[in-house]
């Protein structure tokens, strides 16, 4: 079996012991979101773990400072936080790990740890046993968070789940999982990333309402509060110049969106990846899976939904005019349909998203 673990499959992992205190309510079409423990540390500087090193003592070594929950994160300023969930896989099965979409939005940075693993967002080899860790650091405001919330979503794999060139094509052909005004993109007009085969897809500037800028903000974000937030307290409105060109300042955090819309069959999952740094030193995004059914729905009702672009330039202010590539976007199989599928039905916060969406903790539809 080749793929990634389905809905159900996740779920008979947590039964038997294999994914031990997850909740069955955290379970997503393809994933499983991870919820922070009791345990916070504030951090002097990020770090990995070596392969004989366990990250707890890493801690010590460093002298992280155990605080509490009761105050916000400081911008700019790492935190490391044990997750509730402690794995014991089995021997065919690894995983990797990702921002949720709602810790991206507001410019959280998230990354995962692991036991004896020097590698960000990854469980180890197969079957990898031992417990979880989140490095947390805002990076615009200030966020408080708490035990229970949700940063992190585990994606598990039984084998290699991407595409040959071949079968990309083919699963164009048969599913039409990329959408342009209106219209399915033919496999003629794919622009496919020599490197890993990722769809390239580019920024939507042709509307009025190009996106959200923030630079910054006073105010602190409850990460347990939704439908909240009035968007000023945060974000600045970026409307379309007449050039259909914007500038990125260094430094700053916007949200942007995609020409193209995507559609995830239920058999299928994605995942965002970013352009070559040739394209210019900026981040384009931060949560990357993206579940089955996303901008398709059980029997393909839905004509595809854009993705939303958390974007940061890095070294230098970057021009972005319309049409330009933007980031990537890799399909990959999901070993059996999930009993799951991403959408209302499930409570999915983003299945109806248009434009340069913000967050869940922000009033829907205020200043678009």
């Amino acid at each position: 079996m080749i793929g990634a673990l389905p809905s159900h499959h996740i779920r008979d992992l947590l039964r038997k012991g294999h994914i031990k205190n997850g909740n069955e309510k955290n379970i997503q079409p393809a994933s499983l979101d991870l919820t922070l423990g009791d345990k916070i540390y504030r951090l002097p500087y990020i770090f990995l773990p070596k392969s004989d090193q366990k990250v707890e003592d890493v801690l010590h070594e460093i002298g992280a400072e155990e605080i509490n929950f009761n105050y916000s994160l400081e911008a700019n300023i790492p935190y490391i936080v044990k997750l509730r969930e402690r794995l014991h896989l089995p021997e065919n099965i690894y995983a990797y790990a990702n921002p949720k979409s709602s810790v991206g939005r507001i410019d959280l940075r998230v990354t995962m740890l692991a036991d004896y693993v020097s590698r960000f967002d990854a469980a180890g080899k197969r079957g990898y046993k031992g417990d979880l860790w989140a490095i947390v650091e805002p990076k615009s405001f200030r966020v408080k968070i708490s035990p229970g919330d949700a940063l992190l979503q585990l994606r598990l794999f039984y084998g290699d789940s991407r595409f040959s060139q071949s079968e990309l094509e083919t699963f164009f052909k048969d599913w039409s999982p990329l959408y342009l005004d209106e219209k399915p993109v033919s496999v003629e007009g794919l622009k496919i990333s020599d490197r890993d085969g990722g769809l390239i897809m580019t920024v939507d500037m042709r509307s009025d309402f190009v996106g959200w800028r923030c630079e910054g903000a006073e105010s602190f974000l409850d990460f347990s509060k939704r439908d909240f937030y009035d968007p000023r307290q945060f974000f600045n409105r970026v409307d379309r110049p007449k050039t259909k060109r914007i500038t990125l300042r260094r430094g700053d955090f916007y949200i942007l969106y995609t020409r193209e819309r995507l559609r995830v069959p239920p058999g299928f999952a994605a995942e965002i990846a970013p352009m070559d740094v040739r394209s210019g030193e900026y981040r384009s995004h931060y949560a990357g899976f993206i579940d089955p059914g996303f901008g398709y729905g059980e029997k393909g009702e839905i004509k595809g939904l854009p993705i939303v672009l958390e974007v940061r330039p890095y070294e230098d202010n970057i021009v972005l005019i319309d049409k330009q590539p933007i980031c990537k976007v890799i399909f990959e199989r999901v070993a059996e349909l999930p009993d799951l599928i991403y959408g209302k039905n499930i409570g999915s916060n983003y299945s109806n998203q248009t434009g340069p969406r913000l967050s869940k903790h922000f009033k829907m539809n205020q200043h678009e």
